[in-house]
């Protein structure tokens, strides 16, 4: 039985906007261009009250929000606050697992202070974590990632919400699928096609039909809507790239609805890159046709790429020189070749058990 603890910072960008800023604080913060072609990197409790969130473009966060403040990046601010965030961890457990700039996984099973529970070690961190930087961060804990990674968002912000070893079934099954990791709108629609709505469905599916429908992620949700992950917290792992891709409930058959879908695949591109912190230089599409043949189409630039449009411009670029002629199944974006972390600077962009 392993005890996982899942560390996510509280409106990470705009809080150290907000401690930083005094005159900030409490009123609606977007950080980001407030321009036309702006987009809206991340936003305070207070703005997402009115529906702002991360990746919207600015104009209509600004509809959205009339008072919305636009503050722009600090990078370099960013990832020191980060690094010290990532140093508390590492005074609990060797077994840290960074998922972005403000987020990691902690195993604690066994840990360097010799506590006794994770929640009382979750309590310490959240402490340590305001005493130094000011800020306040959310916990979640459980038996193995994917429930620690739901918990920690249960009640944000500054919050701690436990699923003990005894609770794990019952939670699972009352939880919709849309909060599974790895299912967004295209494949929780499909999943309602097919009768799908919460945990209980997935635990009851022939497993069969849910690998033919959405390949290995079939047994991987059937699994965990099981209880049951065994992925290890991955100390060491360095991410070379960050993606994003959707396999199609029906294909597409022109270019103008794959512009659509890409689109789409862009926003939530965007939203992992500026978790990642870091930005990289090549962008790759990856067309996947129906009769599964697969392509992809590069382009590598001399600076990293910081705006999300030059993002769409290039992925339209692409896809042009694809052109594909096929109904396609599958989209994806993918982002590599990251900034050194020596070179980079600021960038301006438009549960208690034993």
């Amino acid at each position: 039985m392993r005890k996982i603890i899942h560390i996510d910072m509280d409106a990470f960008f705009a809080s150290i906007e907000q401690r930083d800023n005094p005159e900030l604080r409490g009123k609606p913060v977007a950080v980001g261009h407030g321009s036309g072609r702006g987009v809206v990197a991340a936003a305070s409790y207070e703005a997402r009250k009115f529906g702002v969130r991360s990746a919207m473009p600015s104009v209509v966060a600004s509809r959205k929000c009339p008072e919305l403040i636009f503050v722009p990046h600090r990078f370099d601010v960013y990832r020191e606050v980060s690094a010290t965030v990532m140093n508390i961890f590492r005074e609990y457990t060797p077994l840290v697992e960074p998922l972005s700039i403000d987020e990691a996984f902690l195993d604690v099973t066994t840990n360097l202070k010799g506590m006794l529970t994770a929640t009382e070690i979750a309590y310490q961190i959240k402490d340590r974590i305001r005493e130094t930087t000011g800020l306040t961060a959310s916990a979640g804990i459980s038996v193995n990632k994917f429930l620690a990674k739901i918990a920690s968002d249960y009640r944000k912000p500054d919050g701690l919400f436990i699923i003990k070893p005894s609770q794990v079934l019952p939670f699972v099954e009352t939880l919709p699928v849309e909060k599974f990791f790895g299912v967004g709108p295209r494949t929780a629609e499909k999943m309602h096609e097919l009768g799908l709505f919460c945990g209980k469905d997935l635990q009851q599916a022939d497993l069969q039909i849910l690998i033919r429908n959405f390949g290995k992620m079939g047994n991987f949700f059937y699994q965990v809507a099981c209880g049951i992950d065994n992925r290890p917290v991955q100390p060491h792992r360095e991410r070379k790239s960050v993606g994003i891709e959707s396999t199609f409930s029906q294909n597409l058959n022109n270019q103008q609805d794959m512009f659509e879908a890409l689109t789409e695949l862009e926003e939530g591109l965007w939203k992992r890159i500026v978790r990642h912190g870091r930005f990289g230089r090549t962008i790759t599409l990856k067309v996947k046709f129906s009769d599964f043949e697969q392509i992809t189409r590069s382009q590598s630039f001399m600076h990293p790429i910081t705006e999300r449009n030059c993002i769409q411009g290039v992925v339209a670029e692409l896809l042009q020189m694809a052109n594909p002629t096929k109904a396609v199944r599958l989209l994806g974006i993918t982002i590599s070749n990251f900034e050194d972390e020596e070179t980079s600077g600021p960038v301006q962009l438009t549960i208690d058990f034993d």
